[in-house]
């Protein structure tokens, strides 16, 4: 028996995905209007798949906080953005957070069936045009990272940290000038004109790069 969990604010929002997808045979549906109702019922129920509302609030979390927790409680339960927002970088972040799949809300209802479907079988789903977008922002993203070395994408990793020289040298055993020196060079290879702004490519463009959690570079 399949359970699906929808996860939305808007009572007709709720009142149709419960519709279509008993219509298509999804023999239980739950439904959550909060963010904390919604993380309880999914600790409590274990559903096969949920649908999450990215503009959800509440208790100060988000739609998108939310996908990030329902991923860290299971790593496996398929998570399905049903979203209003068509921006790639939107897209993206909810791919990050642990989304296997991202919708439309202005999408037909066969579409959104075949999203739940998918996502439901182990597969992602995301519609040709918005991944065509996501690829196409993930790509330049990452280029800049391609001409960099190890030890430039260590310094970047650490000031994504918020370390400045001092703590950079000590932590990587080199001079504080040899810092300053990497980087002067990272500023010339990711177009920042400042340290600030070499700060903000640093977060910018490890988020989608092969790094942990501390942004210390991932042995592959």
């Amino acid at each position: 028996m399949t359970c699906a969990l929808v996860i939305d604010d808007h009572p007709i929002v709720l009142q149709g995905c419960r519709r279509l997808l008993e219509d298509a045979g999804v023999e239980r549906v739950l439904e959550a209007s909060t963010v904390l109702a919604g993380y309880r019922l999914f600790r409590r129920e274990k559903p096969d798949v949920v649908i999450v509302d990215l503009a959800l609030h509440g208790n100060g979390l988000s739609g998108l906080v939310l996908v990030r927790r329902l991923r860290m409680q299971d790593a496996r339960t398929p998570i399905l953005v049903f979203s209003m927002h068509g921006d790639p970088v939107i897209a993206s972040r909810a791919l990050e957070a642990g989304a296997n799949g991202y919708v439309l809300k202005d999408t037909s209802s066969g579409a959104l069936l075949e999203a739940f479907e998918r996502v439901r079988r182990g597969q992602p789903y995301m519609s040709h045009d918005l991944a065509l977008q996501v690829a196409m922002l993930g790509s330049r993203k990452t280029a800049p990272l391609a001409d960099i070395t190890p030890r430039e994408l260590q310094t970047l990793s650490l000031l994504a940290e918020g370390k400045d020289y001092t703590l950079i040298a000590d932590e990587l055993g080199i001079s504080y000038k040899t810092v300053a020196n990497t980087c002067s060079a990272l500023k010339s290879k990711l177009g920042a004109s400042s340290l600030p702004e070499l700060v903000r490519c640093s977060i910018q463009y490890l988020s989608t790069s092969p790094v942990g959690s501390t942004g210390r570079i991932r042995m592959m």
